[in-house]
């Protein structure tokens, strides 16, 4: 998925959010829509594509769904790393430092990605988002510690009113590594099938 503008609307009502997709994708030709539930029963609705699309599509969406909204993004130029996280994309390094920042929605967690990416000279290790984590967001920056320390206190500053906690953590020990790379969840350790 290359797009220059993402948008996403986090719902706390899946009839509302599956409402709101339709409209979206009915007000602007995007290039891309996808759409599901996430842990705890909330709907989200991610749209790619130009700049003009995304955003009409947006508009479309907050308005329907306006009643049920959770959190909201919309992002112009999204950093290409960002993207790529949405879409699965994991790296697996090990540099420095990590920086840690967790956040109560998806939106503030893909927000939160991108103003460190754009701000500083780091990677983005992983974006968890929702499933398995009880709706929240997880970004992780890796990089010299300097860098992730600007990367993670521009991240928390644009998800100030979202954020859980934020953490650099310099020199970690590398069996943590092996943990933050490899597993999102305790039980992919075993082998236990995701929930």
């Amino acid at each position: 998925m290359e797009f220059p503008a993402i948008a996403l609307l986090e719902f706390n009502s899946i009839a509302a959010g599956i409402e709101a997709g339709d409209a979206m994708v009915k007000r602007a030709p995007v290039g891309q829509i996808q759409s599901g539930t996430v842990q705890p029963g909330h709907y989200l609705v991610l749209v790619a594509g130009d700049v003009a699309s995304v955003e009409e599509a947006f508009a479309a969406g907050k308005e329907a769904g306006k009643s049920a909204l959770r959190d909201t993004l919309f992002l112009p130029n999204v950093h290409p790393e960002v993207v790529a996280a949405v879409a699965g994309q994991r790296q697996s390094a090990r540099e420095d430092a990590l920086g840690v920042i967790e956040t109560i929605s998806v939106a503030s967690a893909i927000l939160a990605a991108d103003a460190g990416m754009k701000g500083a000279e780091v990677s983005l290790l992983q974006l968890r988002l929702a499933d398995g984590l009880g709706g929240k967001g997880l970004v992780y920056f890796h990089g010299l510690v300097a860098d992730v320390e600007t990367a993670v206190s521009l991240a928390a500053t644009v998800g100030q009113n979202q954020l859980v906690r934020q953490m650099v953590i310099p020199q970690l020990h590398a069996e943590m590594w092996e943990n933050v790379n490899r597993y999102g969840r305790f039980g992919q350790h075993f082998g236990w099938e995701a929930a």
